[in-house]
């Protein structure tokens, strides 16, 4: 038994951060169950590879790289006196490790497209129920954490917060995939001055720089990398194409598919049907980025001309235009784009819907009115960051900018 426990100490070599070393036999475990290896298949940043080539990195590694700075911030506050048990350390982290389980295929592109009305975060929440069953109720603590039911209320921050390791990661790992400079932070320094006070985790004062430096980070990245114009058409045809198929397979038009796609395609869960059919997870488990794409790859040759012109836009890179702007598009506008898509590709008027798309984007890269990141002082004071930073920024980054987005194959003004 002794053997087997050593051998599940594995190490894994990360391009951020180096060596990360699995911290006990159950983390392996859950490692090693479909659940998170499916988190291979599956990018973390859906379709940015089409603007930033080397964004191909997986949930998988994002997880790991998680995993590693929980195991770092736990280290660093257990030197500051803070108690900590075996049990605790374990349970934060596997709360980390597993808390992007429940993402679908290219990630938050999808999300609320397979299965309506339904957020990764809920079926990470059923998966941990799950994964608990399946390991004798071993994750118990870790749900606790995860759901913010367990007493000390801090561990639940690390996992969730305005600077958790989530953050702290995805910041890090998506500036250095896309070569996004402007997304480099000091996880290390930041980790460094983490403590916990009345059961909150807070920033000692010599930190509040790097806190500054991170939120900052947080909002270039939003507008450079997330919500890059080109990545919104893109992920945007990406969401008509499986429309115009679940259309289609309404109409009980045949569409290549892996069984798994096949099933969402067809069957169209919704949230409720999530949680009553068993077969919605069964086929869900087995769902990823290539059963997607495949299907997609394939359906540039479909008889239905929408779906193979959406298709080829996608597979070949030949995205519609985009214009970002601060008021809502006219409907007149939008009429004589659809219009003029129907007399260029020979479609239906009421097809054009998937090629002419309106919609909004927002972001704050830091929320007041939530639980916010506070700063203690030498004597113990905690201000909220917005308060505490002399830094102009740090307020206006605090207000939610909200843009309007209008595609079209040719904008016509």
């Amino acid at each position: 038994m002794q053997h087997q426990e050593t051998n599940k100490r594995k190490i894994f070599n990360d391009p951020v951060y180096g060596f990360i070393s699995i911290p006990n036999p159950l983390v392996f475990d859950l490692i090693e169950h479909p659940y998170f290896q499916r988190l291979r298949r599956i990018k973390q940043l859906g379709l940015t590879h089409l603007v930033y080539p080397g964004a191909m990195h997986s949930r998988f590694q994002h997880s790991m790289g998680a995993l590693f700075l929980m195991d770092h911030a736990l280290h660093t506050l257990r030197e500051k006196g803070i108690s900590i048990s075996e049990e605790e350390q374990t349970a934060v982290l596997i709360a980390i490790l597993l808390h992007d389980i429940g993402h679908g295929p290219y990630s938050h592109t999808l999300e609320g497209v397979l299965i309506k009305g339904i957020t990764h975060e809920e079926i990470s929440n059923h998966l941990f129920d799950l994964l608990n069953k399946t390991f004798d109720g071993k994750l118990s603590l870790s749900i606790a954490i995860y759901r913010n039911e367990y007493h000390r209320s801090f561990f639940h921050q690390l996992v969730s917060s305005q600077l958790d390791m989530d953050r702290l990661d995805y910041i890090r790992r998506d500036s250095f995939f896309t070569g996004v400079s402007e997304g480099v932070i000091g996880t290390e320094r930041l980790i460094k001055m983490l403590n916990v006070v009345d059961d909150k985790i807070v920033v000692e004062e010599k930190g509040i720089y790097s806190v500054e430096k991170f939120l900052v980070a947080r909002r270039l990245m939003y507008w450079q990398v997330y919500l890059h114009k080109t990545v919104i058409v893109a992920e945007q045809l990406l969401i008509q194409i499986i429309e115009r198929a679940k259309s289609l397979a309404k109409e009980g038009i045949p569409l290549f598919g892996s069984p798994a796609f096949q099933f969402f395609i067809t069957q169209q869960p919704d949230k409720k049907t999530f949680f009553s059919n068993a077969d919605v997870l069964s086929h869900f488990a087995e769902l990823d980025d290539f059963d997607v794409m495949g299907a997609i790859k394939v359906w540039t040759k479909h008889p239905d001309k929408s779906l193979s012109l959406l298709s080829r836009m996608l597979i070949h890179r030949n995205l519609p235009k985009i214009r970002i702007e601060k008021e809502k598009s006219n409907e007149d506008e939008i009429i004589k784009n659809k219009t003029a898509v129907a007399a260029q590709y020979g479609i239906p008027y009421n097809e054009t819907g998937h090629f002419v798309v309106t919609g909004t984007v927002s972001n704050r890269a830091y929320n007041i009115e939530h639980e916010g990141i506070f700063i203690a002082s030498k004597n113990g004071v905690l201000t909220d960051i917005a308060t505490a930073s002399d830094n102009f920024n740090v307020r206006t980054l605090s207000k939610p900018v909200k843009k309007y987005f209008f595609i079209s194959p040719g904008i016509l003004k």
